[in-house]
């Protein structure tokens, strides 16, 4: 009998297009994070780091030292997801917390000398992911930007 895997799926009778799995674009983005993520790991690996630590890393290899707060807003990310995040890359010995002498209420991130070094380990990592996307780098930029437009419509308050 013939393999039916490569067949056209039939819909349901009455089926609704509007709530097709392929027709929801929260679908496309939540499949495309996931095998973009995919691709990071085996090229975090070698640098002992998960996906939203290399993220961490980033904002400090871009800014220099930060607040947690910063830290936060760069990412999107809430001070219980964080925190974990930044007690494993310093026990790992990437990054230093402390308290800000000024307001001891703040604590401020600051690369160790071995975390400023892993960014030259890191270097490559963005060109090998962006020959493995199959993009142009104006297609790129374009979907960086359309993605950028998306996510602050989606922090704008409006109708449902």
């Amino acid at each position: 009998m013939a393999d039916n895997l490569d067949m056209p799926r039939t819909s349901a009778p009455g089926a609704d297009p509007m709530l097709a799995l392929d027709n929801q674009l929260c679908f496309a983005l939540y499949a495309s994070s996931l095998a973009m993520t995919k691709l990071y790991r085996p090229m975090l690996a070698p640098l002992g780091l998960t996906y939203p630590q290399y993220l961490v890393m980033l904002v400090l290899w871009e800014h220099g030292r930060q607040s947690v707060n910063q830290i936060g807003q760069a990412l999107q990310l809430d001070s219980g997801t964080l925190t974990p995040l930044l007690k494993r890359l310093a026990a790992n010995g990437l990054i230093e917390r402390r308290r800000d002498p000024a307001d001891e209420r703040r604590v401020l991130v600051d690369l160790t000398p071995a975390g400023v070094s892993l960014r030259t380990q890191a270097r490559e990592i963005p060109r090998a992911l962006f020959c493995r996307m199959g993009l142009t780098p104006d297609e790129i930029r374009h979907l960086q930007s359309a993605l950028g437009t998306l996510r602050r419509h989606l922090g704008e308050p409006g109708p449902p």
